[in-house]
């Protein structure tokens, strides 16, 4: 099948890709453009998998204010060298990750990070609904999971919708920037000030 600039540029929109892993993946995949977005996600994730263990300790703070002040967000992105810092494309992505905590008001950035406590009371109040339901015991811990998935969704920022481009989650806006640089990259911290907001 041939594969066409348009197929290869929709494909680049969805996923944040670059056109040549656009134009493998419709190839790998004979012009799926479903099964292509699974191949680079695996693609992606693998050379998240690969870099994992290695040191980011490089990278930029970024800032962003919005609302002619009103809110002002601080990202800290890691990278393992001065050079990947420094490019346009790790400037770019830690410009939007601002931007996108701006906009998105995330509480943490990874699951792993949430406390046992505040897991442990959403899954209670999870079976609470469950039994005020009626529904089945059997079918509770299912729920329950798909429920918190929910949950990280709202909360964690590697699971939060891309703002600039909602077919992808923010880890994989990430994961598609390890594949494109081959360094470890994380998203260290995050702080975000909302003028008048009550302070912790």
């Amino acid at each position: 099948m041939d594969i066409t600039s348009a197929m290869v540029k929709e494909l680049r929109v969805k996923t944040g890709a670059g056109m040549m892993d656009c134009k493998e993946a419709l190839t790998a995949e004979n012009g799926d453009a479903e099964k292509a977005i699974d191949y680079l996600r695996k693609k992606g994730m693998s050379a998240a998998t690969k870099r994992s263990s290695k040191a980011a300790k490089d990278g930029a703070v970024a800032a962003y204010i919005h609302m002619g002040g009103k809110i002002g967000v601080m990202v800290e992105v890691n990278c393992e060298t001065d050079f990947v810092a420094k490019t346009e494309d790790f400037q770019a992505l830690a410009k939007d990750l601002a931007m996108h905590v701006a906009a998105s008001n995330p509480v943490y950035v990874r699951p792993e990070e949430i406390p046992e406590q505040a897991l442990a009371r959403e899954k209670e109040i999870y079976r609470s609904q469950l039994l005020e339901e009626k529904k089945p015991e059997k079918i509770w811990d299912k729920i329950i999971e798909g429920k918190l998935k929910k949950y990280f969704e709202e909360v964690c920022l590697l699971n939060q919708k891309f703002i600039k481009n909602t077919d992808i989650t923010v880890g994989t806006l990430v994961s598609n920037m390890i594949a494109k640089t081959g360094e470890n990259i994380i998203v260290r911290r995050f702080a975000r000030f909302q003028l008048g907001e009550e302070v912790k």
